[in-house]
């Protein structure tokens, strides 16, 4: 054993014998560089994990600081991955933006996520089912649960003939509460009308059909009605045809037993409001009905009829009667002639062109006659809103275009208002008498002029102290000899251009009624004039301005509380600034005086307190040459002789002054123009 390993030994040696000898030198070196290596290996990568430490410290400590602990950081070298849960987009930026000051974002590796969102709420499930006969579509969206089946074989068990489009989507949410229930009467209501369209929710169905006749539509709903489920809302609509009515027909009557339909027809739902509203209006009570229907003559039967029931309705009695474009208006002889005449031509003037209209007065009873016999008329009357109003009687058609074309050329085309009605067995002379009215009253600033079988009235307002004259003389002429005809007419200065021409003792005197009126008056112990107090100044300045130039003086005043001089210049700045306040609105105030009086002239008991509010005053006296015009022309007037007492003429009645107008033409001399003061 020892013999063999010994020449093994022998062996091996004479074999490495002929290897070349590592110097131990060399052997050292390489053992020295791979210590180096590992050495070299070992720092680096303490020095990376100690980079790495400190790099996920810091983004800690950033992400601590905007209070954001669901994040979580780790490190790998120079990359940085940030993770966890977001709430929301907003909160994963923030969480970025911390960890990007600690670490360039291009080394951020984002592996945050958002929580998902609030589950998306269910769609409103709705379906739509039409129907005309045969032919059923069905149309919306229905929960994918929902099994259609049987549905489309309810339908088709209707008629073997009939025919489903299924056109419905599904959505994957659960069925809403009450969806079968509602299911369930939209079919019974498409059993039951042959062409509707049936609208189903969870919570309601609406029904819309079509019945053949309105006795069926009736039955139809009320079956509906009971079966509908509780607590199912139900919108039920059903039609039907509308009945051709021939002739369209409508006749409502006034009499002593109260205002009632005889009969009721419409072309519309918003005529036949109109028709019962009138026929409310005049009178009817309980429940109206009226017939929605076919075969009206014109589309304007609406205005006929509330044109015709409100004419009867004024008239108080009798009854109108509309068939087809034919209107008949019957009135008892209890009905005033002149409030018949009124309405009956109002009627006439309103009416569509297509209306034809006949009316009847009865014959008045006997105490009736004289008194039918004193109101036949014409009346043209002018009042003070600006309109012309004709009405009574007037011969025929051609009378009446005549009157109303000289009453709009002598008024306006919109201020006049016809509503005389056509009467042929009017005395001779009448047209002649009507377009005088019409010229007459056109010289009236307001009035009323009358026409009647035996005078000619005339009442009124006018400025032209000659009119009264002139207008007699032309009734005289053209009324012929033995003529009767009565004039009232009263003279009003304020309408009078000449006798409102300013003057100065005239611009003083309105000045002074305006003051009456109003105080111009003061903030206290102050020259401020109140805000309440500019009305009165404007309206003086106005006056200012249409009277010219004047010489005046503008006094200030105030009661005997405080000291004298205190007062004294208090009514002085009161003063001036009263003539700056009518410089500033255009008044020719240059040869204006101010001057403060304080309380030397009072014109009432300073002791009180009404006493002192009236001396604290502002007056406008004239100077100089205008105070001297002012006195020669009272000294004129005073000297003239006083004029002969004759009886003022009453103003006319104020029930006729109904129309108003602004300018007058005709045969009959036109007065001046007054000022517009």
């Amino acid at each position: 054993m020892n013999e063999n390993l010994a020449s093994r030994m022998q062996r091996l040696r004479d074999l490495t014998g002929g290897l070349p000898t590592v110097p131990k030198a060399a052997v050292l070196m390489a053992v020295a560089f791979v210590a180096a290596a590992v050495i070299a290996y070992l720092s680096a990568n303490l020095a990376v994990r100690g980079i790495e430490h400190v790099v996920a410290r810091d983004a800690r400590d950033a992400l601590e600081a905007q209070d954001i602990s669901w994040a979580e950081v780790r490190t790998d070298g120079l990359l940085l991955t940030l993770s966890g849960e977001a709430e929301n987009e907003a909160a994963r930026f923030r969480a970025l933006s911390a960890v990007s000051k600690v670490v360039a974002a291009e080394r951020v590796i984002d592996e945050l996520f958002v929580a998902p969102s609030i589950e998306i709420a269910a769609p409103r499930f709705s379906m739509e089912i039409l129907r005309n006969g045969l032919d059923v579509s069905m149309i919306g969206l229905v929960p994918a649960a929902f099994d259609t089946g049987p549905v489309i074989d309810r339908i088709e068990a209707i008629d073997p003939e009939i025919s489903v489009i299924n056109m419905l989507e599904t959505a994957s949410h659960p069925i809403p509460f009450g969806w079968e229930r509602a299911v369930s009467f939209g079919l019974d209501a498409l059993v039951l009308i042959a062409s509707s369209k049936i609208s189903i929710a969870g919570d309601q169905v609406e029904v819309t059909g079509l019945a053949e006749s309105e006795r069926q539509r009736d039955e139809m709903r009320d079956e509906l009605t009971r079966n509908r489920p509780r607590g199912l809302i139900v919108s039920i609509d059903i039609s039907a045809p509308r009945p051709v009515i021939t002739p369209f027909t409508l006749r409502f009557v006034m009499d002593e037993s109260g205002a009632r339909f005889d009969a009721c027809s419409a072309d519309t739902i918003e005529a036949r409001a109109a028709i019962l509203s009138a026929g409310r209006f005049a009178g009817a009570q309980g429940v109206l009905a009226c017939t929605i229907g076919l075969g009206t003559p014109t589309p304007r039967w609406q205005a006929g009829a509330v044109d015709s029931i409100r004419a009867l309705a004024r008239l108080g009695a009798g009854s109108v009667t509309l068939a087809d474009a034919d209107i008949s208006l019957v009135v008892p002889g209890s009905v005033a002639p002149d409030v018949f005449d009124e309405v009956v031509g109002e009627l006439e003037n309103h009416l569509p062109d297509v209306f034809s209209l006949t009316y009847n007065r009865l014959p008045p009873s006997d105490e009736d006659i004289s008194r039918a016999e004193e109101t036949l008329e014409f009346v043209a009357s002018r009042g003070q809103d600006g309109q012309v109003r004709l009405r009574g009687r007037l011969t025929d058609e051609r009378l009446r275009d005549a009157v109303q074309s000289l009453a709009q050329a002598e008024f306006g085309l919109p201020a006049v208002q016809m509503a005389a009605r056509i009467d042929p067995d009017l005395p001779e002379g009448w047209p002649v008498r009507a377009l005088l009215a019409v010229d007459a009253l056109a010289q009236l600033e307001t009035g009323v002029v009358r026409v009647r079988p035996d005078r000619f009235d005339v009442n009124g307002v006018t400025g032209d102290k000659e009119l009264s004259d002139r207008i007699s003389g032309v009734l005289a002429e053209r009324l012929g000899q033995g003529a009767v005809f009565n004039l009232n007419i009263r003279y009003d200065e304020t309408l009078d251009p000449i006798a409102m021409q300013p003057t100065p003792a005239r611009c003083e005197r309105w000045i002074e009624e305006t003051l009456t009126e109003q105080q111009i008056t003061f903030d206290p112990g102050s020259a401020s004039i109140v805000a309440d107090a500019s009305r009165v100044v404007d309206k003086i300045a106005e006056i200012l301005r249409e009277c010219g130039r004047l010489e005046m003086e503008i006094g200030g005043h105030t009661d005997s509380q405080g000291g004298l001089e205190g007062n004294m210049r208090l009514s002085q700045r009161r003063a001036d600034a009263v003539k700056d306040a009518l410089m500033a609105r255009g008044a020719l105030v240059s040869d204006f005086e101010t001057k403060g009086y304080g309380p030397e002239f009072p014109i009432a008991d300073n002791s009180t307190t009404a006493g002192r509010e009236a001396n604290r005053r502002i007056e406008f006296r004239l100077i100089g040459e205008s105070a001297a015009a002012a006195e020669a022309e009272r000294a004129a007037a005073a000297g003239e002789a006083p004029p002969e007492e004759t009886e003022v003429p009453k103003p006319p009645d104020e029930s006729d002054l109904e129309i108003d107008v602004t300018e007058g033409a005709g045969d009959l001399p036109r007065p001046p123009a007054r000022p517009e003061r």
